[in-house]
């Protein structure tokens, strides 16, 4: 299946994405901050279309274990290429990043490291220890890679004691060989069952993107999956290309079918949707934990 077609052109943004961006001194502060204690962001390896306003909020996702992927899924920004060696110093680093942000909520997340043994499971955990250490009320959100499935690996992060544990399926089930060809739908969805048999405690978390080349009828299905292991908040936000070099939009979802997502899961049991047109699984993540 090709997403993109040689004569084909790009669709034109509608105005429900053009946004304005907010830029104070505040986002000057957060991007010396990270700067300066070399740390990785996904809000710019990603170029999260969200970046100005969270920066300008004094807000950041931590993006741990280097800037440069195993793999190399079609919809994303971050590069695969020469692994860099885990730095032991990055969680403390992270959590005095935190602590001068003066975050509420962390959310932490990475690159995919099927080089490690573990995934940087035992990375992951040491992370979140050290924000705990350092800022004890703190929530922690981890979105971590789906660690080829090692259970015992899961185990590790979760024994650290995160407050959310999120793994996104990102797009659906048909569109993972063009979108995802190194990962696998199933296996993502087993993170999120075996998070919560390991931890019943601590709410799972899960996002798509739409505007890929998937259906609603599909989008359905997947929802029903969410709901049937029990994933207690969901995300689903308009997929925007980041360069030239990848997918194309097939599609920009209005507004209103968003809100329909929304009522959909709602509908299968779901217990918090999050669903619009800029939705991004850390943006506002805060906001969705006070939620819960």
């Amino acid at each position: 299946m090709s997403l993109k077609k040689p004569s084909e052109k790009p669709l034109r943004i509608p105005k429900w994405l053009r946004i304005t961006l907010p830029k104070n001194e505040n986002f000057a502060g957060t991007a010396g901050l990270i700067a300066d204690l070399h740390l990785n962001t996904v809000c710019q390896s990603a170029k999260c279309p969200n970046k100005w306003e969270c920066f300008s909020k004094s807000v950041a996702t931590f993006l741990i274990m280097g800037a440069i992927c195993t793999r190399n899924c079609a919809f994303c920004n971050i590069v695969s290429g020469d692994l860099e060696p885990l730095d032991p110093t990055e969680p403390a680093r992270v959590a005095e990043a935190a602590k001068r942000l003066a975050l509420k909520h962390v959310v932490i997340t990475s690159v995919t490291r099927d080089d490690l043994p573990d995934g940087g499971a035992a990375h992951f955990a040491a992370t979140i220890r050290a924000v705990h250490e350092v800022m004890p009320h703190c929530t922690i959100e981890v979105l971590i890679p789906d660690l080829q499935g090692d259970q015992v690996a899961l185990r590790t992060v979760l024994n650290a004691q995160p407050d959310v544990l999120n793994h996104n399926l990102e797009t659906t089930a048909v569109l993972y060989d063009t979108i995802r060809p190194q990962a696998n739908y199933r296996q993502s969805l087993d993170v999120l069952v075996n998070a919560k048999r390991m931890a019943p405690d601590i709410p799972t978390k899960s996002g798509i993107m739409v505007g890929l080349g998937e259906t609603d009828e599909q989008i359905m299905t997947v929802l029903d999956d969410f709901a049937a292991v029990d994933c207690d908040i969901v995300t689903i936000g308009q997929y925007m290309q980041p360069s030239r070099q990848h997918p194309m939009v097939q599609r920009y979802v209005d507004p209103t079918v968003f809100d329909r997502y929304a009522e959909e899961g709602t509908k299968r049991g779901i217990s918090h949707m999050f669903s619009a047109p800029l939705v991004r699984s850390s943006y506002n993540a805060a906001d969705f934990v006070e939620k819960v």
